[in-house]
């Protein structure tokens, strides 16, 4: 899942004028946005007033859709640079394929994990034949400046670690958690995890108060912090925290988002993160010319195009609080 806005704006993200230094409860409503003709999306992030968590940048959320008789997830061949994409899912499966050759299909709480540095190009569809229901999470992580044109790769993580308490089992998606490490690699120190709460669950996880934080809610009923957050929705917690309150109506799944607030300013325009608009001009033009994103093999159809790019670079617009 990527961004197919055919109207995709320049967005300035990242700096610290835009973190929160303390506390706080700041509830995120979704934009809802139509990928392909079976597939809508709840996009998190970026979102008026919130663009980044840490390194967090992009979070759609998805499903769960009955796709029974439809074609599900159908993401043509599209390119990325200066971020890596984390595929999640709590339903189905995607069939990931890349320009550098790598072929995998993504199940359940399994790590799908593209790095794409300087260029990649990539593909994402629903198997044929498919589960019945698809539900998950796509997002997207910025890479520093010092590695953001590092060689493109992917990663598949079947067997991830996980921190249990009562009634709470946190699957660690990327970074640390609680003393728990992913496999994953990663470029700035972030945390991502998959929270199962049972019904009546009443517990607490350990955070970092050097990092920012937000959750996203999957499903089910729960109260973060005091906060009901509803299925689609994201919490956003701000940083100083050290612990996170947790509780459960009725069985649920959270995912759980942070790391140190991201000190660079980033330009990030349809599928691309850069520090310029001219950075992102000439990566528009090198996938319409055909070079440097490499070629999707085994995709039966044809690339995506990119839409217009905005003509005027934006100014930055930072806030403090």
């Amino acid at each position: 899942m990527s961004n197919l806005d055919r109207q995709a704006a320049l967005s300035v993200c990242g700096g610290r004028g835009f973190v929160v230094a303390e506390p706080v409860r700041e509830l995120l409503s979704p934009r809802h946005v139509r990928l392909g003709e079976s597939t809508a999306v709840r996009r998190l992030l970026p979102n008026l007033g919130r663009r980044m968590v840490g390194a967090w940048a992009f979070v759609d959320h998805y499903g769960p859709d009955d796709i029974a008789d439809e074609p599900g997830m159908q993401v043509p061949p599209h390119p990325h640079m200066g971020l890596q994409t984390v595929s999640w899912l709590h339903e189905g499966e995607v069939l990931h394929r890349d320009s550098t050759g790598s072929l995998a299909t993504i199940r359940p709480r399994e790590l799908g994990l593209m790095t794409s540095g300087r260029a990649i190009s990539h593909s994402e569809e629903s198997p044929k034949p498919h589960a019945r229901f698809l539900h998950g999470a796509q997002l997207w992580v910025a890479l520093p400046g010092a590695e953001r044109n590092v060689e493109p790769h992917f990663q598949h993580h079947t067997d991830l670690p996980t921190v249990s308490g009562p009634g709470l089992t946190a699957t660690v998606i990327l970074g640390r958690l609680d003393g728990a490490v992913s496999p994953g690699t990663t470029y700035t120190p972030l945390v991502g995890a998959d929270l199962a709460l049972a019904r009546g669950a009443a517990t607490s996880l350990p955070l970092d108060p050097d990092f920012e934080y937000a959750v996203l809610a999957m499903s089910g009923e729960a109260h973060v912090d005091g906060v009901p957050v509803l299925p689609g929705s994201m919490l956003y917690l701000g940083c100083g925290r050290t612990e996170l309150p947790l509780r459960a109506e009725s069985d649920a799944a959270l995912m759980l988002l942070g790391g140190e607030p991201f000190e660079e300013e980033i330009v990030m325009w349809w599928n691309f993160v850069g520090r310029s608009h001219e950075e992102i001009e000439q990566a528009r033009s090198d996938w319409m010319t055909g070079s440097r994103f490499g070629e999707v093999k085994g995709y039966d159809g044809g690339r995506l195009s990119a839409p217009e790019l905005p003509p005027v670079a934006l100014k930055p617009r930072g806030r403090v609080r």
